[in-house]
């Protein structure tokens, strides 16, 4: 598209913009949109899970409950939870940015998604995570770029971060060789906008959902392998 196009489009679009049920200040949904459907981020998480499955085998670490390593697992020899207060699947108690407890080189795969913004010492929380793995072990790790706070969280441990595909890389690799670290974004303006409004992926088209542009970074999604031995 030229640029005289593109800014005749742009133009057009903005004068003829009309708001509907979104002209409010308060979303439509505050909770993601949970309770209608599948939270536009939950998207983008599981089909990152589903298209990296094949390293969840194994003695698999998720934290906060096993719902993905029963979901997309594949034969898993042993499930653990880690939860840092506790939890009723938790076989782990830990402060994952400090996680003495658990010993070096325990796991094949740990699965880390949309936690670890709520770590202060984020590079803390990596360092460990790569101790416990396994050599040849990864971790799958998500995190939002574009989210509202999460306030149940915000009130008992806190949400701290955003993450780009920047940061995220430059975080991974302060532990992890960079050639082993895989790290990508996804979303679209559109898809941003029904995740603070709590619209879920079902009211979405498919073509609407796999758009992917690179300035509208809804969730980053790192898949990092530790060095074999």
């Amino acid at each position: 598209m030229n640029t005289l196009l593109k800014k005749a489009l742009i133009g057009a679009r903005s004068r003829f913009a009309w708001f509907g049920g979104l002209r409010y200040p308060t979303p439509i949904n505050p909770a993601f949109g949970r309770g209608h459907g599948t939270p536009v981020d939950r998207y983008y998480i599981e089909r990152f899970l589903d298209t990296h499955k094949g390293v969840i085998t194994g003695r698999v670490l998720e934290v906060g409950d096993a719902t993905y390593t029963e979901r997309f697992g594949r034969d898993v020899a042993q499930s653990d939870v880690l939860h840092a207060t506790g939890a009723p699947e938790a076989t782990i108690i830990a402060d994952l940015a400090c996680a003495t407890q658990i010993a070096d080189s325990q796991f094949d795969c740990v699965i880390l998604t949309q936690t670890l913004h709520y770590i202060f010492d984020m590079k803390a929380a990596i360092s460990e995570v790569h101790r416990i793995l396994r050599p040849g072990g990864c971790v799958l790790c998500t995190v939002p770029g574009i989210s509202q706070i999460s306030r149940w969280d915000m009130d008992r441990w806190g949400d701290r971060w955003r993450l780009t595909t920047l940061s995220a890389r430059e975080l991974f690799e302060t532990s992890f060789a960079p050639e082993s670290v895989t790290v990508a974004s996804h979303g679209n303006v559109l898809t941003s906008v029904c995740l603070l409004e709590g619209i879920v992926a079902e009211k979405l088209r498919a073509r609407e959902l796999d758009h992917h542009d690179e300035e509208y970074q809804l969730v980053v999604t790192i898949a990092a392998t530790k060095e074999p031995a």
